[in-house]
């Protein structure tokens, strides 16, 4: 049971396909589905359903568990010993939905500490516990609550999340607005797996309804402008309401106590953390949430 043999199967059990894990790493299906018929006759179980569409069983579930927490402590391993034997980890890796909102820190933390490295790795919030677990980041900012065990977090905002409309929109001068008014309007909102995205989708699915979405984009970034552009209307945090916009909108509160976003650092509760991680840490849990920099226009 190699070390290469576990970071494939957790490639497998991630994506559920083996091609598409094939081409992800680089090498061959057929080699990939013998590593994994290897790793089942090892432990004498299969790992996965393969009724149609493979699919990780429950063996499999309880197996990457334990794979991720071990290749994770082997990583933690390695970059502790850097930390001692030499000048340290010069890098920090921070996992987040959105970087619009933490354009401030981060300057901040590269002011402060210009010769570490920061890298930046979109991930939408479901695989942040994953990726806590395994140690392929130090840190994760999630825009929505995480539901995992063996996880410490901080608070950093609390943000009612409001409707954005043209300023010619019919809805524009109205206090607020309830879902059910909004169940006919065009969306443009981001991709699956994005906070807006998730919130939008249950929001509506609350109400049992499903949401008119005539964007879906990878560039949250861009959704102001297109909905300032005339072509839609979209979900805006009120933490955008605090900076200048480039575009014109009106923004109009919605009737839910669930049109919120909270926004949270994460980190493994037993990960050790290296002296530029906790240097992270505390610049993101330190900053002064309530106000906002001028390029944290729309987070």
């Amino acid at each position: 049971m190699d070390l290469n043999s576990l970071k494939q199967f957790l490639v497998v059990a991630r994506l559920e396909h083996l091609s598409r894990a094939a081409d992800e790493l680089r090498i061959a299906q057929p080699s990939l589905s013998r590593t994994i018929a290897r790793l089942e006759s090892e432990l004498g179980t299969p790992l996965f359903d393969r009724g149609g569409r493979l699919r990780l069983n429950e063996a499999g579930k309880l197996f990457r568990g334990y794979v991720e927490r071990s290749l994770g402590e082997l990583e933690a391993g390695r970059r502790a010993v850097a930390e001692a034997t030499s000048e340290g980890v010069r890098t920090v890796r921070l996992a987040s939905e959105t970087f619009l909102t933490l354009t401030g820190p981060l300057a901040a933390y590269k002011r402060a500490h210009p010769s570490i490295e920061i890298e930046l790795h979109w991930s939408p919030a479901e695989d942040m516990a994953r990726r806590l677990r395994a140690q392929d980041v130090d840190l994760c900012v999630a825009s929505q609550p995480i539901d995992a065990g063996g996880l410490e977090q901080v608070q950093l905002l609390d943000d009612a999340v409001g409707v954005a409309t043209p300023l010619d929109h019919p809805l524009a001068g109205h206090a607020s607005v309830s879902i059910d008014e909004l169940a006919d309007q065009p969306f443009i909102t981001a991709r699956k797996g994005h906070w807006q995205r998730r919130l939008l989708d249950r929001l509506f699915a609350a109400r049992g309804l499903t949401p008119k979405i005539v964007c879906e984009g990878d560039e949250p970034s861009a959704i102001a402008d297109l909905i300032g552009a005339g072509l839609g209307i979209g979900l805006v945090p009120a933490f955008a309401r605090r900076t200048a916009t480039r575009a014109p909108l009106a923004w109009i509160a919605v009737d839910s106590p669930d049109c919120r976003r909270t926004i949270t650092l994460y980190w493994g509760a037993d990960s050790h953390l290296s002296t530029a991680a906790r240097l992270m840490r505390t610049t993101i849990t330190g900053w002064n949430w309530s106000t906002a920099e001028p390029r944290e226009n729309r987070g």
